[in-house]
């Protein structure tokens, strides 16, 4: 448990570099670029963005190592702790100061997170019970939150259009980690049976949009308005797949939901505390303009 523990807070120091590296490059390429091919063609070439994404595979391998040794209602809610890192680090890269409306903002996200996952606890399920029509129903459903935010993330300025971009790539992401255990199960019986089914494919389309997705959303707005969506929403679009394909149970009953409620009420308190901040503004202002420096 003390391996899993430590694991766990190792892979939330690391994802929270590797976000800090990966929205410090995106930040400074144009506008145009938004969610497009050439936005990652740039990316790719840029030392600093490639070293966010070393960080974020070394990152993955602490959370393999914790899940090794602990279960996912202990790993995950421990990961989350990368908000409390992540955005004072990105807060102090731009030479600005959190008050006590950004650190509440902070904290409630990544607790109100945390409380939620450890009291709806999910669990079992098994990846082949998901039927064809069931799958069809979910990737659809998924589709239009993605382009529904994607359509609002047009109509807002600001942090706002950073954190919408955020919810479709959260949305992606929880899609991507239901995919992910479909296409492990698969290959637990053969290659060839994992090579001729259509999630393979689904997840390697999925990983790719959900990149161009996140350092979209890095790129319009600080990282404050961006990976606390982000963080919110993947495990939530994944757990509530999870249950509908896979028919994994949650902890329900009084007071068990309520908890859940409140946790994810606080997270939503957090992100518009976040998003309506005059810090996190400030930070938006700076976009590009310190990376422009950097590479100047």
């Amino acid at each position: 448990m003390a391996i899993a523990v430590l694991a766990s807070l190792a892979a939330g120091v690391c994802f929270a570099v590797a976000g800090v590296v990966q929205q410090w490059a995106a930040a400074t390429r144009p506008d145009a670029e938004a969610l497009t091919a050439r936005l990652l063609a740039h990316l790719a070439r840029d030392p600093l963005w490639r070293c966010g994404i070393g960080l974020a595979v070394v990152a993955y391998g602490f959370q393999s190592l914790a899940l090794a040794f602990g279960p996912l209602s202990l790993v995950q809610p421990l990961i989350v702790a990368e908000l409390v890192f992540a955005v004072p680090l990105s807060a102090r890269l731009h030479r600005l100061r959190l008050g006590r409306r950004e650190w509440f903002g902070t904290l409630a996200v990544a607790a109100g997170l945390a409380l939620a996952l450890l009291s709806a606890r999910p669990h079992g399920g098994d990846p082949r019970a998901a039927g064809p029509l069931s799958w069809l129903t979910a990737v659809g459903a998924t589709a239009a939150v993605v382009c529904g935010a994607l359509v609002t993330a047009r109509v807002l300025t600001g942090p706002w259009r950073a954190s919408a971009t955020a919810l479709a790539a959260g949305a992606v992401m929880g899609t991507q980690s239901v995919l992910l255990a479909a296409t492990v199960d698969r290959l637990r019986h053969g290659l060839l049976t994992a090579l001729t089914a259509w999630q393979t494919y689904a997840l390697v389309a999925a990983s790719v949009g959900g990149l161009l997705l996140i350092q979209s959303a890095f790129q319009q707005g600080p990282l404050a308005a961006s990976m606390t969506v982000l963080d919110a929403t993947e495990p939530v679009v994944a757990v509530t797949l999870g249950v509908l394909l896979f028919g994994e149970t949650v902890r329900t009953g009084w007071p068990v939901s309520a908890v859940t409620v409140a946790g994810l009420a606080l997270v939503a308190a957090g992100i518009a505390a976040l998003d309506t901040s005059a810090v996190v503004m400030a930070l938006h202002g700076r976009r590009g303009r310190d990376g422009r420096d950097r590479t100047a």
